[in-house]
């Protein structure tokens, strides 16, 4: 078997369905990041750009207890 013949299994599927809202608020920090980065070709970023980054923050910190507190039987590897 190659690398490009696996297939998730169902425990793999169910693994990122639990993990799915850590990993979206992880990617709200990234853009919010990338916000920031060309905000300096505008003058520098916002009050509202500050914001948006430290929300996006504090929703991937939810999101980790979340998933920390949760009674899953299984973890990603």
């Amino acid at each position: 078997m190659t690398k490009f013949d696996y297939e998730p299994s169902t425990t793999d599927l169910a693994v990122i369905d639990t993990e799915w809202p850590l990993i979206a608020a992880e990617l709200d920090v990234l853009d919010a990041e990338i916000t920031m980065l060309y905000a300096e070709d505008r003058g520098g970023p916002t009050a509202l750009d500050w914001r948006r980054l430290r929300r996006a923050e504090a929703r991937v910190t939810r999101a980790a207890t979340d998933l920390g507190t949760s009674t899953d039987s299984y973890r990603a590897a």
